[in-house]
């Protein structure tokens, strides 16, 4: 069932689902693709979480928020038991040569060329970005490769970055801190605020966006 809150005077916060899987990755690319064809009246932005999506509105707009969330419930109800839009399936070369790969091969008890056939093997899901512009959330990691954070963040992560934080996989977008274990690297720029002048879309600034697949494929330094 679809769930609802009010998230301040102009925003909702829509739940539709209970966990993080396949199933919870479907209905957020529905729900994205309906809202893309058709947006509410005063609609300014959208965005996903890995089981709810918050709807942003203009202070202008003049529709009742409750009226609205229990209408768009109604709405995305009926869209999960349709079919999603294929999702674009984007490859990602990486270098696996990260600061931490030896140490969490290690812990993990792996070889690791085997650290890396897990982590490269499967087909990621981009459930959300998030932390920092085009950072995304990739999900599902192998269980044998789920990490704490390290105890200490670095002050300095560099873009492009392939880490491992907790039950998931991610790239960092731009140079920050960061305490995700490092393993590779990729030349892939996930974020390029030069699109700001020539945008179409805000969608135009990140390679990857929310309901993307992703492949990551091991490439030699």
């Amino acid at each position: 069932m679809m769930q609802w809150v009010p998230y301040g005077p102009h925003a909702l916060l829509l739940r539709f689902a209970e966990g993080v899987g396949e199933e919870a990755f479907q209905r957020s690319r529905a729900i994205q693709a309906e809202l893309d064809r058709h947006p509410p009246t005063g609609l300014v932005e959208y965005v996903p979480g890995f089981t709810t999506m918050l709807l942003r509105f203009s202070p202008e707009n003049t529709v009742n928020v409750e009226e609205l969330g229990r209408s768009l419930a109604g709405q995305f109800e009926r869209l999960a038991h349709g079919k999603a839009p294929e999702a674009q399936l984007k490859q990602i070369p990486v270098v696996y040569d990260g600061d931490d790969l030896e140490s969490l091969a290690e812990e993990k008890n792996l070889p690791v060329d085997e650290l890396i056939r897990l982590h490269s093997e499967p087909t990621y899901k981009v459930y959300l970005l998030g932390f920092s512009p085009g950072f995304p959330y990739l999900g599902e990691l192998h269980p044998r490769l789920h990490a704490p954070r390290r105890a200490s963040p670095r002050t300095r992560v560099p873009a492009g970055s392939v880490a491992i934080g907790g039950e998931h996989t991610g790239i960092y977008s731009v140079d920050s801190p960061g305490g995700w274990r490092i393993i590779g690297r990729t030349p892939v720029k996930l974020f390029d605020p030069d699109q700001l002048a020539v945008q179409q879309s805000p969608k135009d600034l990140f390679f990857l966006i929310p309901g993307d697949r992703v492949r990551f494929v091991p490439t030699k330094g």
